[in-house]
């Protein structure tokens, strides 16, 4: 482990951090989702589209109301887009959106 490396604890530490500065509740920031998007994205698309797609889909999230079950579909819709990618099936470019 190295510097940057962050152990379990830590990390939930981190957000607790974060929940408490923003006034989040545990439920609004399913860490377990968001590591898995960064995961399926980073491997399906490319690292450094790991963390702009997290903010992507918080962005999302915050649109459609911000509730967990917005947050799980942002994500859920993400990962699945990145699948699609790496599938060949996604398009490249497009800018319309939901």
């Amino acid at each position: 482990m190295n510097d940057r490396t962050l152990p379990p604890e830590a990390l939930d530490e981190w957000s607790s951090v974060l929940r408490d500065r923003f006034g989040l509740d545990a439920e609004q920031v399913p860490i377990a989702l968001v590591l898995d998007l960064a995961r399926d994205v980073a491997h399906d698309v490319a690292r450094p589209a790991a963390p702009l797609s997290a903010f992507v889909a918080g962005l999302v999230a915050g649109r459609a109301g911000g509730s967990p079950e917005d947050t799980a579909a942002a994500l859920a819709e993400v990962v699945a887009l990145a699948d699609a990618w790496a599938e060949g099936r996604a398009p490249h470019s497009g800018g319309g959106g939901v």
